[in-house]
């Protein structure tokens, strides 16, 4: 990084634009995320035109913006006709309509028609994010022909290492692996030797699935076919790392009560991060005014019981993480397709049964320790440690419940995560407890 700086400020352009390519391109993009945007614009203008395309795919959108807009038209345009078409559509659905409209303009016809056509299909299915830049071969074809188209189109492809074989429909017929086309005779026809075995993905599927399919089958790239099997794109791995990063960090701020973000931690404002943050804030405190509204209904017991005040946080926060353990396992399977409504009596059986041993073990625990350390009466500790058993036992049922119905009617499962879980288990443990208190101390 350095050296380069020293190029840049040294005006040593030729001998800067040398040393560049003998980088990787994940490694440029990765120095001039760390660089001030004037020098940053002056490395990317002595980029290799050959080079310039490969290293603006690895940016990040803020900075690919940034570029974009200061580039002449022309230059733009330029730029755009090398990315890759699921990059260049991803970059465009981010940028204002008019900027989009201008570099369009200047654009490749085939470019346009590439990116059109991925517009059509709606957000985070396999349609918006598949590539169309592909081998495809038609199954009449020689080896030595298929080859030969291969050396043709194959420099402008997402990748050449399965070519997708097609019919004179366009419909998706079979798979060949380049490996085979190498391997076998020159006149050896393709119809003979490819694989018709053939896993694709719909292009309505949303992107999870799409992830889910990958990891299934341990594929490198998948084909993408419309309703009549037609092959309109393929899906290659490192779109679905891309995938599965998003995905996972949408539950987690989901799961932390935060909307989520398309923006990174370092590049989201006050304000912004003040707008994702309260609206879940403000819900929580709203509900959470049930906890206290259930603590004032009991004022008068609580004052002949003061020191059944002192266990209210423990039980609440007990119970809080209890719920929070289940709905995290539950969530999870539910994201990897292992657990679906249907097993629900199976889930909710299992929870029970180890919410038990947890509140045996807990509540054994608690009595040993009010009695030996708080000092408190064997009736106090008998509240509390029964109260504590069945607030575990409750908070292990909600909170593997709940995620399960919400992916039933069609909601995210992260939403039903711990700040929301540990709301209604609150309010349901201090209505155990003080019950257990006025039956057992007669209050």
């Amino acid at each position: 990084m350095e050296e380069i700086l020293e190029l840049l400020n040294a005006g040593q352009y030729a001998k800067l634009r040398q040393l560049v390519t003998e980088y990787n391109v994940a490694d440029i993009a990765a120095y001039m995320e760390g660089m001030e945007q004037e020098d940053l614009l002056k490395l990317f203008r002595i980029l290799p035109k050959t080079m310039a395309a490969d290293v603006f795919s690895y940016l990040e959108i803020e900075t690919e913006q940034y570029i974009i807009t200061s580039l002449s038209e022309k230059d733009a345009a330029n730029i755009i006709d090398n990315l890759m078409a699921d990059d260049a559509t991803d970059l465009l659905e981010e940028m204002p309509a008019n900027v989009v409209k201008k570099l369009l303009a200047h654009a490749s016809p085939e470019t346009r028609r590439d990116i059109n056509h991925l517009l059509r299909y709606p957000e985070d299915s396999a349609g918006s994010i598949m590539t169309v830049e592909y081998v495809d071969l038609k199954e009449t074809l020689t080896v030595e022909e298929a080859i030969a188209r291969i050396r043709k189109v194959g420099v402008d492809s997402e990748t050449i290492n399965i070519c997708y074989v097609l019919d004179q429909r366009r419909t998706l017929v079979g798979t060949v692996a380049l490996r085979y086309l190498l391997l076998s005779e020159p006149d050896s026809i393709i119809g003979d030797i490819m694989h018709e075995n053939i896993i694709s993905l719909h292009t309505m599927m949303d992107q999870e699935e799409v992830a889910r399919q990958f990891k299934k089958y341990d594929f490198t790239s998948m084909p993408v076919v419309d309703n009549e099997d037609r092959l309109v794109g393929i899906i290659t791995v490192d779109d679905v790392v891309d995938i599965l990063e998003e995905e996972t960090t949408e539950d987690i701020e989901k799961m932390a009560a935060i909307v989520p973000s398309d923006k990174s931690y370092m590049k989201t404002g006050v304000i912004e991060s003040w707008k994702k943050r309260i609206p879940w804030l403000l819900l929580l405190m709203i509900s959470a005014t049930f906890t206290g509204s259930i603590i004032a209904s009991f004022e008068y017991a609580l004052s002949r019981y003061v020191v059944l005040t002192a266990f209210i946080p423990m039980l609440m926060d007990t119970g809080g993480n209890a719920g929070g353990q289940a709905s995290a396992v539950i969530i999870r399977g539910l994201s990897l397709d292992e657990i679906h409504f249907k097993d629900w009596f199976t889930v909710v059986w299992k929870e029970i049964r180890t919410a038990v041993l947890c509140g045996l073990t807990l509540a054994g625990c608690n009595v040993v320790k009010m009695l030996t350390i708080d000092g408190v009466g064997i009736r106090v500790a008998l509240v509390v440690s029964l109260t504590l058993f069945l607030a575990v036992i409750v908070a292990k049922v909600v909170g593997s419940t709940l995620p399960m119905i919400a992916k039933k009617i069609g909601m995210d499962p992260a939403v039903m995560a711990s700040p929301f879980i540990t709301t209604i288990v609150d309010a349901i443990s201090l209505l155990i407890y003080f019950s257990i208190a006025t039956a057992v101390l007669g209050i």
